[in-house]
């Protein structure tokens, strides 16, 4: 494969909060557009527990998997 055409990806945890607040819709189109401006573009989007900020527990949230031609 042509370096030209080959990918990198990436795996992004997105969370609202610690007590499973719902996820704000606005917070995740900056999180989004933030990542579109170094050049990645999103792949999949997959509901997940994703580990929480404190203790062993997880929260619900999304992963986020990203991709963009290899730089």
């Amino acid at each position: 494969m042509s370096s030209s055409y080959a990918l990198e990806y990436k795996v992004d945890t997105f969370r609202e909060s610690l007590i499973g607040d719902a996820l704000d819709s606005d917070k995740l189109e900056k999180v989004l557009n933030k990542h579109a401006e170094d050049g990645w573009a999103l792949k999949a989007i997959t509901s997940a527990d994703v580990k929480g900020r404190i203790g062993p527990g997880a929260v619900e949230g999304l992963l986020l998997t990203l991709e963009r031609p290899r730089r």
